[in-house]
């Protein structure tokens, strides 16, 4: 079964989350992982979440999208996203 992170992100440093940016899709290939979503604008359709910024990452499953966090080529791009930003961050399975 597919696997799915969802994250939502308030970025404080730019700069800092543009080299981020540019390391991740990298380090998703090895594990099957791609960009569902990744960008700004989204729109409140219901209740009082406004998010500034979501992704949405989709692996072929839960211990895929578990190897790619863990992992040492992803380890080397948190440390700019922790510096660059705020992060809520979900790992769910689904069709």
């Amino acid at each position: 079964m597919s696997a799915y992170i969802i994250v939502e992100v308030k970025i404080h440093d730019p700069q800092t989350y543009e080299a981020y940016k540019k390391l991740t899709p990298g380090s998703l290939a090895p594990f099957g992982g791609e960009f569902t979503v990744r960008g700004g604008n989204p729109e409140n359709m219901e209740g009082d979440w406004n998010p500034e910024r979501i992704v949405v990452l989709k692996f072929p499953d839960k211990e895929k999208a578990k190897s790619w966090w863990h992992s040492d080529i992803y380890s080397q791009a948190k440390p700019l996203r922790y510096k660059a930003a705020e992060s809520k961050m979900i790992l769910v399975e689904g069709a």
